[in-house]
C-alpha cells in the first residue's frame, strides 16, 4: 500500500506510490460550474524533489503567481495560433510562417508539451539550427533569426492568454545577421545598363526602377491611377506578390512596412512612363479583343496581365551577364538609386521615405559607409579650401 505523508511545508499531501515515484497533490483552487476544489497532482523520484515543488507552488498560490499546468503540444498550439491569430498579417507572411513551422519548429519541438519547454531546450533547438543539414547546407543567420521570431511570437500569445507564465524563447541567443554588402552600379556601368537594355520588353520597368528605388513587388503593383502627371508624383500604396498557397497566383497586398508612400521622382521617370503608356496602347490594339488588363496595371505582358516575378527576374539577369555583372541582382538597382540620392545630397530621412523603409536608423544601417565616405570627402574638400587660403 502506497505510503501518503502530509508534507512539511504544509502545502498538500504527499505520497510514495507503487511505481517507485513520489506524489504531491495540491489544491489549485475552486471550480466555478461545481464548486468542488479543483486538486493537482506533481511527480518526482525523490521525496525532497517533490517537497520543494510544492512548497514553489504554495507560494505561486499565494502570490497570484501560479500558472495552471498545460498538457498542450506546442505542436497544437502553433496551429491554432496560426489560424486563430494570424488574422493581420498579410497573407504571403502568413504562408511563410506556415511553412517555417512545418519545416523547423515541427520536427524539432512539436511533440513537446507547452509547460515543459524551458529556456535551454529553446537554445538547444536554436544551436541545432545553426548545424550543417544532412545535405551539407546551412541556414543564414537571417534565416535562423526569422525561425526564432515565429516560436517566440507564437509564445508570446500563448503567455496573454495564460497557458505560459513566461516565454522560454526570451533568452536565447541567436546567431549575429551580418548586414550584407551591397553591389551597387557603379556611374560607367549605369551609362553600359541603360544601352543594354534598350529596345528590350522590360527597358521602361528597369529604367523606373533604378530611378524610384521602388521594389520589384510595388512596380509589379503599380496602377495607372497612381501616376499623378500633373505633379510628378507616384503613390505607392500596393505590391503584387506571389501567393504561397496554391492556386491563388498573384494577390494584391500593402506595401511591406504596411504603409502607403508619395515620391516625386526625376523627370526622367515620367518621361519614361509616358512612353510606357503609349506602348501599352499600341499593345492592347494589337492584342484585340485577347486584351486584358483588368487592374489598370502599367507594366503588362503583351497581353495586359501581370508581370510574373521569375519572368521579370530571369530577363534582368540577361541583362546583367550582358554587362558583366552576373552577381547583379534585381534589388541592386533599388541600392544604385539610394547610393545616386545620397551622392546628390538628399539626407538620410528624405531617402527613407523615398524607399519605404521602417525607420531612418535602418536606411543608415544600409548605406551609412555611402555617408562615411561622403564626410570623407566633405573634409578633403575642406582641406583643399583652407589650405588655399592659408597658402
Amino acid at each position: 500500500m502506497a505510503k501518503t505523508k502530509r508534507s512539511t511545508s504544509g502545502s498538500g499531501n504527499i505520497r510514495k506510490r507503487s511505481d517507485g515515484r513520489w506524489e504531491g497533490r495540491y489544491t489549485a483552487g475552486i471550480d466555478p460550474g461545481t464548486g468542488k476544489q479543483i486538486q493537482r497532482s506533481i511527480y518526482g523520484k525523490t521525496q525532497k524533489d517533490v517537497r520543494e515543488r510544492l512548497r514553489q507552488i504554495t507560494v505561486d498560490l499565494d502570490t497570484g503567481a501560479y500558472q495552471e499546468p498545460c498538457s498542450m503540444k506546442l505542436g497544437e498550439w502553433l496551429d491554432i495560433w496560426h489560424s486563430e491569430y494570424l488574422n493581420n498579417v498579410k497573407p504571403h507572411t502568413r504562408a511563410s510562417y506556415a511553412q517555417t513551422i512545418r519545416n523547423h519548429i515541427k520536427p524539432s519541438l512539436g511533440s513537446v508539451r507547452l509547460d515543459a519547454l524551458t529556456p535551454v531546450m529553446m537554445q538547444k533547438f536554436i544551436n541545432d539550427l545553426t548545424k550543417p543539414k544532412d545535405d551539407g547546407s546551412l541556414l543564414s543567420a537571417k534565416t535562423i533569426k526569422n525561425i526564432h521570431g515565429v516560436v517566440h511570437r507564437a509564445l508570446n500569445q500563448a503567455v496573454r492568454i495564460g497557458y505560459l507564465r513566461t516565454n522560454p524563447a526570451d533568452y536565447c541567443i541567436i546567431p549575429k545577421v551580418v548586414q550584407k554588402q551591397i553591389h551597387p552600379l557603379e556611374e560607367t556601368q549605369i551609362q553600359t545598363f541603360l544601352k543594354a537594355i534598350q529596345g528590350r520588353e522590360e527597358e521602361f520597368l528597369f529604367i523606373t526602377a533604378l530611378f524610384t528605388g521602388m521594389r520589384q513587388s510595388e512596380l509589379l503593383g503599380l496602377q495607372w491611377q497612381d501616376i499623378d502627371f500633373h505633379t510628378n508624383s507616384i503613390f505607392i500604396s500596393r505590391q503584387l506578390q506571389k501567393s504561397k498557397e496554391n492556386g491563388k497566383g498573384y494577390i494584391f497586398v500593402t506595401p511591406k512596412n504596411g504603409k502607403s508612400r508619395q515620391i516625386q521622382p526625376a523627370d526622367l521617370v515620367f518621361d519614361t512612363l509616358r512612353k510606357q503608356h503609349h506602348k501599352q496602347n499600341q499593345q492592347r490594339m494589337i492584342a484585340g479583343s485577347l486584351w486584358n488588363n483588368s487592374n489598370n496595371l502599367v507594366f503588362t505582358n503583351a497581353f495586359g496581365g501581370n508581370l510574373t516575378h521569375v519572368t521579370v527576374s530571369k530577363h534582368f539577369k540577361q541583362v546583367a551577364c550582358a554587362i558583366d555583372r552576373p552577381d547583379l541582382r534585381f534589388h541592386d538597382l533599388r541600392h544604385t538609386y539610394a547610393v545616386l540620392s545620397l551622392q546628390a545630397g538628399d539626407d538620410v530621412k528624405t531617402l527613407q521615405e523615398n524607399l519605404g523603409h521602417h525607420t531612418a536608423a535602418f536606411t543608415l544601417s544600409v548605406y551609412g559607409h555611402v555617408t562615411d565616405k561622403m564626410r570623407h570627402d566633405s573634409a578633403q574638400r575642406m582641406n583643399s579650401y583652407i589650405e588655399q587660403i592659408v597658402g
